[in-house]
Parts: C-alpha cells; structure tokens; sequence
C-alpha cells in the first residue's frame, strides 16, 4: 500500500493512455487534456516512482523497460477495478470473449457450441477470428485460441491437442489411391497457411516432393470443401476436418499405410490473473474435456 498513498492516481490514468498509444498528442485528445498537461502529469508519475518511464526524442515517444513493466500491471489494475465496479453494481455480466484461428473456429468450435451455450445458457460468448493475435492489454479479449508456435509473452500458454495430419480426399478419390506413390498421379490441395505442408509430409515418408501442386488456398477449411467436392486430395489435420470424416465426405486413403505428420497445433492463450472470470474457467473446462487434455491443465 505504501506505493498507493505515494502516487499521484490520476496520473495513472494518463500514464496508461500515453504507453498504449506511445503519443502524448495522442493521450491528450483521448483524455481531453492539452499535451503540456499530459507531459506534466507523466513528470509527475516519475518523479513520485524515481525511474524515467519515457524516452523522449522529437520523432516519437516510446517507452522505457520500466515503463513497459509498468504499464502492464497498471492496465491489470484498471481492469480489476473495472469488474470489482461491474461485481458491486446492478450491471449485466461483463461477455466472454475469444478470439480464434479461423478454421479451427469453422471446423472444430462452431459446430459444439450448441453444447457449451447449453451447459452455460448464463455466459454471454462473444467470438472474433482472425490469423492476428488478440489483444489483451487493451482489454479486448479474454481468450485466444492460435494456430502454430505462440509468440513469447508473459501470457498463459496451454498446448492443445496432438493433431495428426494425413492425406484426405472423398471415397470416389481414394479407390485410385492404394499407396503413398499414387499421390503423384493426383491434383494435391495445399493449404499455404499452414505450419506442414505437403513438402513435410512427403519428407516423412522419405519421398521426392513433387515440383508443382494443383490447387492451394489460404484457408484449411477451403482445402477441406474443396477435398469433400472431390477436387483433389488435402493434407489436412484430421481433428479439423473430423466431421467431414465422421459422416463418410472424406476419407484417408493412408492412414496406416503411411507416415502421418503428429505436432499440436494450436495453443490456448489468456493473461494470468489470480482470480479468472467465472467464464473463462468455465469455457477452459469445456474445451479441454471436449479434447480429452486432463484437467491438471487448468491454472
């Protein structure tokens, strides 16, 4: 507490405004402060803290390593403050909101949520996908489900499920594909977006990758569609396209008779807090029981 009756709060506020926007113009006009005010409030800050917490130039503002340290903690504190205000007052439950990769959103979560929204009819999920990273510091999310390696951050980190991925294609195509050689006289699909391709995959099987391929999307679950309207054969995860396989729309020809592709590749990330909203624990407990990962997961 000896920090809190110290310094000055209100420049807090402006502290926090200009290190997310690294603009004291910025932080003025978001504030409605003039920009000497801004400057004035941040000496302030500092001088009550005893560390530089911006490195000025006539170019740009940006902050310290102090400051970037700070900065984080202080929009924690805000946004604590903001659900202890939501929690005391008559105010509707703050949503829930996740950010995912798209496919994994199309092909895997949309179609269980009826489940989820059963089980929890209080939650109010709000669902953003995108191949971008959420973003936390500005509050905008409270999950984010990413494809491939995660970017290093402080942030909670989960590895989902081992996915397997192996040549797919409708039953019409895979009567033509008895062995891993047939793939050549076949159109490949290629997902570009993705961490294996078919290069990887014909390099586990200790085969030449061929020089061109057919069709390639920037999208697996395009690949997928075009897989199922038997355009060709795609290399593809089978959790994701495990409905298409469940109800007889794809095949995989070589499972067994081939080497698959194993990795994990998406990850389930979230700020650590000490105490996580009801909803977040709530949808980490679904998610990880409909992947069968073991609850000691859980933070």
């Amino acid at each position: 507490m000896k920090w809190i009756k110290r310094l000055p709060l209100p420049s807090l506020r402006v502290f926090e405004a200009a290190g997310r926007t690294c603009s004291f113009v910025e932080a003025a006009k978001e504030l409605d402060l003039s920009p000497s005010a801004v400057s004035h409030a941040i000496r302030k800050l500092e001088t009550a803290v005893g560390v530089a917490l911006f490195i000025r130039n006539t170019r740009h503002t940006a902050l310290t390593t102090e400051g970037t340290v700070l900065l984080e903690h202080v929009q924690r504190g805000f946004e604590e403050m903001n659900r202890g205000f939501t929690l005391a007052t008559t105010e509707p439950s703050a949503p829930l909101r996740l950010h995912t990769a798209p496919t994994f959103a199309s092909q895997w979560l949309v179609p269980r949520l009826a489940g989820f929204m059963a089980e929890h009819p209080g939650i109010d999920l709000r669902i953003s996908a995108s191949t971008d990273y959420a973003t936390f510091e500005n509050d905008d999310f409270d999950l984010d489900i990413v494809y491939g390696k995660p970017e290093r951050s402080g942030h909670e980190q989960v590895p989902l499920a081992i996915e397997e991925l192996t040549p797919l294609c409708c039953p019409e195509l895979a009567k033509r594909i008895k062995s891993p050689n047939d793939l050549y006289s076949q159109l490949l699909i290629q997902s570009d977006g993705q961490s294996v391709q078919w290069k990887g995959w014909f390099a586990a099987n200790n085969m030449v990758t061929p020089a061109t391929y057919g069709l390639a999307f920037d999208r697996s679950s395009m690949g997928i569609s075009a897989a199922v309207d038997g355009l060709g054969v795609v290399l593809e995860s089978t959790l994701l396209a495990e409905r298409e396989l469940a109800t007889g729309k794809l095949v995989a020809p070589l499972q067994g008779a081939s080497t698959s592709v194993r990795y994990v590749a998406h990850h389930l990330i979230h700020p650590r807090r000490q105490r996580q909203q009801d909803g977040v624990n709530q949808f980490k407990t679904w998610l990880f029981k409909e992947l069968q990962i073991a609850d000691t997961t859980l933070s």
